[in-house]
């Protein structure tokens, strides 16, 4: 079936639909990673983008129900210059054709991918409209240019959990698939804010002996705090972390009390909370290929991403000091606290998919909750 993408500059890709049809809006954006296509579709932080794969064939590997990192897929639409019909792995259980269409979600495939990410690096994300339904390019520009964009939006209270619950679950392997951990047998509690929280995060946090609640995104403070964690830790999540102030209130009546750590979203929301500003990016980073320089340990890290926004060093207290840099265009990949025990980085250090070098920032968590008891 004929599907076409609209952008709200007025340009047109004309492609076919897989997966679902209809008609769906979101910011146009693109990821670099060569696999992981399932991950990114199930993170929540993708809510409100139409996200455009770079890698050409997409679906190799099929779709499995275990190595997903949240309970639904939130991203509005998936992009690929070719979708493979037939996956080829032994854990595979369906296409990604059949995923999407299960899950009532639009694919496109057969436009210039590359020319299409050509344009958005040039003129930047935007606003832009797939449709099966509406086959005329002049009414699809004119949706695309009255639909909403990421900039000022609260996504974070569509993707977050209703409730608090427990998290048991740790890190797959090859002979015994996803451990389960026994609700109390570890040694550090820990209360994690759901932004838009991924799974392998918990999965981390668990395999790093934390024993973990997640709570919903508005949750007071003082609700936090009356649970006694020996930490708080707060998740990426999708759009803008300006309009997320509740979320903002809240870190700061959490700071000194209690060892933070921050991830994506939420290293954005704490770096507002000590008193800093967020801007938005031109197109972006998204991949699992952005290099990072830790000054700390002065070794650059290979690194998993997924923000449109960024923090704005300049407008950082003097009390808080950057810790990583994007090595492509230097800006803010990690901040800490000089005094309180508080800190966060930019990317994804539980990759799902992504590389691994950046997984001691879990033990980074540890030792300052150790340090903090002490």
């Amino acid at each position: 079936m004929k599907a076409i993408l609209a952008l709200a500059d007025g340009k047109i890709f004309e492609g076919k639909a897989f997966g679902a049809t209809g008609e769906v809006t979101g910011e146009v954006v693109f990821n670099t990673s060569l696999t992981g296509y399932q991950e990114i579709l199930t993170d929540p932080s993708y809510r409100g983008e139409i996200v455009t794969m770079t890698y050409p064939q997409i679906g190799n590997c099929g779709i499995n129900r275990e190595d997903v990192e949240s309970r639904s897929l939130f991203l509005s639409a998936l992009i690929v210059k070719e979708a493979c019909p037939f996956p080829s792995n032994f854990r595979s259980e369906m296409s990604l054709d059949a995923y999407l269409k299960e899950n009532n979600t639009i694919g496109l495939e057969g436009i210039d991918t590359r020319a299409l990410v050509r344009h958005i690096r040039t003129v930047g994300a935007q606003v832009g409209v797939i449709s099966t339904i509406d086959t005329d390019p002049d009414s699809l520009i004119e949706k695309a240019r009255k639909a909403p964009g990421l900039k000022g939006r609260d996504l974070v209270r569509e993707v977050t959990c209703d409730e608090p619950y427990s998290w048991t679950q740790g890190l797959w392997t090859l002979e015994d698939g996803y451990s389960e951990v026994p609700k109390g047998s570890q040694s550090y509690r820990v209360v994690a804010y759901d932004f838009g929280i991924k799974r392998n995060i918990l999965r981390n946090l668990i395999s790093s002996g934390c024993d973990v609640t997640v709570v919903p995104a508005e949750t007071p403070a003082a609700e936090v705090l009356a649970m006694k964690p020996d930490g708080v830790f707060l998740s990426n999540g999708p759009g803008d972390p300006e309009p997320i102030r509740y979320a903002q209130d809240n870190i700061r009546e959490l700071l000194g009390k209690v060892p933070l750590f921050g991830i994506c979203l939420g290293h954005q929301l704490l770096s507002i909370a000590l008193g800093g500003q967020t801007y938005k990016l031109k197109f972006g980073h998204r991949g699992g290929n952005q290099p990072v320089l830790d000054h700390l340990s002065q070794r650059v890290e290979i690194t998993s991403q997924n923000h449109g926004f960024a923090v704005d060093e300049k407008s950082l207290p003097d009390e808080v000091r950057v810790t990583h840099i994007n090595l492509n265009d230097n800006t803010v990949e990690g901040i800490e606290h000089n005094q309180l025990p508080a800190f966060s980085v930019q990317y994804h250090p539980e990759a799902s998919p992504g590389p691994h070098d950046a997984q001691y920032l879990f033990a980074r968590f540890i030792e300052m909750m150790n340090n903090a008891a002490k």
